[in-house]
């Protein structure tokens, strides 16, 4: 991404789960607070959905076609990574890794307790706070923490944050580690590892596309400046976890993900899941 605006893909985030929030289908999916967090031009093209208008320009058109895309992937996985943090031990301290625009914080009920560490770009960030500026959480405290995954140091921008390493922390690494190299991936399971006391919590999703599909995926992220860099599989992730001290308690693909949705949803067609891949839970004994 670009050191001078928020992430793209965090904008499409957002507007996938607003648009799920107003979409009957995408049944059992809520996320009220999603729309509040988008820049004025993104909320508009979601109320478009909403009340069934096409929007003028070309651009606006495709922009809402590749947010609509990107609801039918997000509903599942924002369902299983929230049915994963209700089901944690200790979620005192959570942290977020690649927080985007993300609403957990303001609309999770069981973060009551929770003081949740927002871990970011600081570029992205300072959308959020200028959104949140209005909104009360409804976690106990909600921390920002600026950081450039690709630069700087987690482990110590954790620390200055507050974030206690004695004490089980709640982590959550959804959508980030495809457009991390494995240095940088690498890099920050160590920080995980190294502020992880015993009985603390690793919520996580990776990618295992490889091919046509990812190279067709990687021609338009690359074009909006955040290209795929790597992509793991089962065993070698589990393998960069075990030497951090994190025991694979779940890993969930996504055909398993769809089995469970059609519960829910109903039909499924298979390309919507097809960006979820792996959502991993881990813990540290």
């Amino acid at each position: 991404m670009r050191a001078d605006r928020p992430s793209t893909t965090a904008l499409y985030v957002a507007m996938g789960r607003a648009i799920a929030h107003t979409d009957a289908r995408a049944s059992g999916f809520s996320d009220p607070i999603a729309r509040e967090l988008l820049p004025d031009g993104a909320r508009r093209l979601v109320d478009l959905h909403a009340s069934g208008q096409r929007p003028r320009s070309l651009r606006d058109r495709w922009t809402l076609r590749i947010a609509r895309r990107v609801s039918r992937m997000l509903t599942l996985r924002t369902l299983a990574i929230d049915d994963a943090i209700r089901s944690a031990p200790d979620r005192r301290q959570l942290v977020i890794l690649g927080a985007g625009l993300d609403a957990r914080a303001w609309r999770m009920d069981e973060l009551r307790e929770s003081v949740v560490f927002e871990v970011d770009h600081p570029a992205t960030q300072a959308v959020k706070r200028e959104r949140t500026a209005a909104l009360r959480p409804v976690a106990r405290e909600v921390r920002f923490v600026g950081v450039d995954f690709q630069r700087d140091s987690l482990e110590t921008a954790l620390e200055r944050a507050g974030q206690d390493a004695s004490r089980p922390t709640l982590w959550l690494w959804e959508g980030v580690i495809r457009y991390l190299s494995r240095e940088a991936i690498e890099t920050t399971l160590d920080a995980i590892g190294s502020r992880s006391a015993s009985g603390s919590r690793l919520v996580v999703n990776y990618s295992t596309r490889s091919g046509a599909a990812r190279w067709l995926t990687n021609l338009v992220l690359s074009a909006i400046g955040e290209p795929i860099r790597s992509s793991i599989s089962p065993a070698d992730f589990a393998a960069l976890l075990a030497t951090r001290g994190f025991a694979v308690i779940s890993d969930i693909d996504a055909s398993a993900l769809s089995e469970r949705a059609s519960i829910r949803a109903g039909r499924l067609d298979r390309w919507r899941w097809a960006g979820i891949r792996h959502i991993v839970v881990a813990g540290r004994s």
